[in-house]
């Protein structure tokens, strides 16, 4: 782990990580802002069209254990430009597909690649800067890397729209090629005349870390929490918003382009703000996830229950709440790396970053398939939709407060917090 100051060239590094994380973001949203193209293009269903990005998240979240332990054996410079690489070649083939068979594929691959570049990243911020630096540091990677959706909302929209799929498209692919050019000029996985990594794990004892890791309290704490922060605000900017607010709520392309852009600036606001909470108040990251996840679902009932279509100011509202739900979700990366010694951290975010994208994946398909039962892309249709979101945020609270409770008590055991008033009593009344 750094001490402080960070060493000499940390930011350099961390720039040419955030630049391939902010790439892997514009190719991951890119079919956020194409995603009515792709079903003329492809003459594909809502059902068809979700299953795009369910095969994409799915590849991704199912990829993120391996991910890790593979991280830990690895190192990062290796996975971050092998992910660049992949992602690159996927998004030619997604310029050229004209059959839908071929563009499936190209987007697997694109959650392949995807799946290899943020955990990576994030190993060598820990690595890097000085620990109390690292919350902060997490949460502006996070931030900054999510302006990659404002390039698919602007400038991959606007290329989209007036030149054509394959020249957007093949663009996306030139700015993957940008990043691996960077990840190999500068990219490092430790500071120089820092201790090697520990020599790489035997199967069994990778097998034993896997299983340590998901033991622990505090990294089932963490996936409750990355799943039930991320995975509407994720949904919305990467398929379903720019249908919902054009052909549900009868915004213009470019009035929901605006929208994605939204909400990108309102989580550079969130970001750091919740960064520096969680590195102050360590012992409060629940109440903000529980906060960021009840405001969510109240916003989303509101704008449910309102006849389309909703005033400007709640769409925007909406959208302003949603900014939150990523940046929150990096407080479960933050469990993970404080619940977990340094040789696990890989395989625990892995874990962590599988419960934010499952929900995902699985929202996704529910609001698809929910479209394709209700009638297409219509505004009822969407209103209806859209309620798949409230099981699933019931489910995460419920992980949230159960998991809160035994990660305290081992905290308790530990001798790291105070044990809470009434379990001080509990034990006096067992107390001969």
């Amino acid at each position: 782990m750094a001490t402080f100051p960070a060493p000499r060239g940390a930011y350099l590094v961390w720039s040419a990580g955030l630049l391939a994380y902010t790439v892997a973001v514009l190719q991951r949203s890119s079919f956020g802002v194409a995603g009515l193209d792709a079903a003329e293009r492809f003459d594909a269903s809502p059902t068809v069209l979700a299953g795009f990005l369910v095969l994409q998240l799915l590849v991704y979240a199912a990829l993120q254990v391996p991910v890790g332990l593979l991280l830990d054996r690895f190192g990062a410079r290796t996975m971050v430009l092998a992910g660049a690489v992949t992602m690159t070649a996927a998004q030619v083939m997604v310029a050229l597909a004209t059959a839908l068979p071929l563009a499936i594929a190209a987007r697997v691959l694109v959650g392949i690649g995807d799946a290899l570049t943020f955990i990576s990243v994030l190993s060598v911020v820990s690595v890097w800067f000085p620990a109390r630096r690292v919350p902060l540091m997490t949460q502006l990677t996070a931030l900054f890397g999510q302006f990659g959706q404002v390039l698919s909302a602007v400038p991959l929209a606007t290329l989209l729209h007036g030149y054509g799929w394959t020249t957007a498209f093949l663009a996306a692919a030139a700015a993957g090629l940008v990043a691996t050019i960077a990840v190999l000029a500068v990219f490092k996985n430790r500071p120089p005349g820092s201790p090697a990594p520990a020599p790489a794990a035997s199967p069994r004892e990778v097998l034993d870390g896997l299983v340590a890791a998901w033991r622990h309290p505090g990294t089932r704490l963490g996936l409750w929490s990355h799943a039930g922060t991320q995975f509407s605000g994720l949904v919305f900017a990467l398929l379903w918003g720019v249908p919902y607010l054009v052909a549900g709520q009868g915004m213009s392309p470019a009035g929901a382009s605006v929208m994605l852009t939204l909400l990108v600036a309102a989580g550079a606001v969130a970001g750091p703000v919740f960064g520096e909470f969680t590195a102050r108040h360590p012992l409060r990251r629940s109440w903000l996830v529980l906060a960021v996840i009840g405001s969510t679902a109240l916003v989303w009932a509101v704008v449910l229950l309102v006849p389309p279509p909703a005033p400007l100011w709640l769409l925007v509202l909406l959208v302003v709440v949603l900014a939150a739900n990523g940046p929150c979700s990096a407080v479960g990366f933050d469990y993970a790396r404080t619940f977990n010694p340094e040789h696990r951290r890989g395989t625990a975010v892995g874990i962590v970053n599988v419960g934010g994208f499952t929900a995902s994946l699985l929202t996704t398909l529910l609001v698809g398939a929910v479209l394709g039962i209700a009638g297409g892309y219509t505004p009822e249709a969407f209103r209806i939709a859209w309620l798949v979101q409230f099981p699933i945020w019931a489910v995460t609270v419920a992980g949230v407060l159960i998991t809160r409770r035994k990660a305290r008590r081992v905290l308790a055991e530990e001798g790291t917090v105070v044990p809470p008033l009434r379990e001080v009593l509990r034990r006096r009344r067992r107390t001969p």
